[in-house]
């Protein structure tokens, strides 16, 4: 079955609402108070939700078929493969703000719940114009073109608070702290409520997250413009991003060569949507499929023996 032929019963979505809120929910229980994400905790959270990320799409494939699975499967690494980039701009906004450990996942478990959120938005918004006017496949992408580009060409991102216009606006709006009280967001002070440090830190992570959203939407819909597969592929990739942020904050420098794939795979996307707006049309799905594994590969390799040799000693 192609994967943009079937539309998804309410029941399916229902039924995907419930378990991801429950997976939430037990996350959220396990990590409360002030608790430190040590590597081994970090690597047993990602193994559970890069298991359920593949076992739904098994789910998917036993469904719906072969077709719709590797669209599932494209885009969940795809938007996996995205998230290393968020990983490494969280990490500056936290150095930035120097956010307390025992309080960085708080703020990432709101920052996953509002990236839904967002990206929930941009998928029906994107799918729709695509279907209704053409032009719109030629337009985002060349954005994904240009923003490959931009990733490969570009230094270390610049996360500096007041060149923020969400966070500049926040802090006109609202009264603000300027530190922690523990891991709270919001403070009362006199008689007003005052956010603190770690909300404005929270608000740089969801205003940035929107930037982020709008390539991975995009270079997703290149895959597929079937809202099912799309939401259940960012979902399952996005939910596992705290974990992935403890697992490689401190192990970023060690992939030096992944942004240049990822500048690869974005552009790959936007050419893609291109061609499915002319005669060329679609290309197939395991093509794409193909080529995320390949790419990511081979950039993760290079990182990888590069930074052995790096570490190597002169005449060893």
């Amino acid at each position: 079955m192609d994967e943009a032929t079937f539309t998804a019963p309410l029941w399916a979505w229902l039924a995907v609402a419930g378990v991801l809120a429950a997976m939430l929910a037990v996350d959220m229980f396990s990590h409360r108070g002030d608790h430190v994400i040590e590597l081994r905790e970090a690597l047993a959270w990602s193994a559970v939700w890069i298991t359920a990320g593949l076992a739904f799409g098994l789910l998917i494939w036993l469904w719906r078929g072969g077709e719709p699975a590797l669209a599932y499967y494209s885009g969940y690494l795809l938007e996996k493969a995205l998230s290393v980039d968020n990983v490494f701009v969280f990490a500056l906004l936290f150095r930035y703000f120097q956010v307390p450990a025992g309080y960085q996942h708080k703020a990432l478990f709101w920052g996953v719940i509002g990236a839904l959120g967002f990206r929930l938005v941009f998928i029906f918004a994107g799918a729709e114009l695509l279907h209704r006017l053409a032009w719109v496949g030629f337009v985002l992408g060349a954005f994904l073109i240009w923003t490959g580009w931009r990733l490969a060409v570009r230094g270390e991102p610049d996360v500096d608070p007041d060149h923020n216009v969400a966070v500049r606006v926040f802090r006109r709006l609202v009264p603000t702290e300027p530190r922690f009280h523990g891991n709270r967001f919001l403070v009362r002070v006199g008689s007003r409520r005052h956010a603190t440090l770690l909300l404005v830190a929270l608000v740089a992570i969801e205003a940035t997250d929107v930037i982020f959203a709008i390539d991975s939407v995009a270079a997703i819909l290149a895959i597929t413009t079937n809202t099912f597969i799309v939401w259940t592929a960012t979902a399952f990739a996005v939910l596992g991003l705290r974990s992935l942020y403890f697992c490689l904050a401190g192990l970023l420098r060690h992939f030096g060569y992944l942004r240049y794939g990822l500048a690869v795979l974005l552009a790959f996307a936007g050419l893609k949507l291109i061609l499915s707006e002319t005669p060329v049309g679609k290309l197939p799905v395991w093509i794409t499929l193909a080529v995320v594994v390949v790419t990511l590969s081979i950039s993760i390799g290079w990182s990888v023996v590069t930074a052995r040799r790096e570490r190597r000693p002169p005449g060893g």
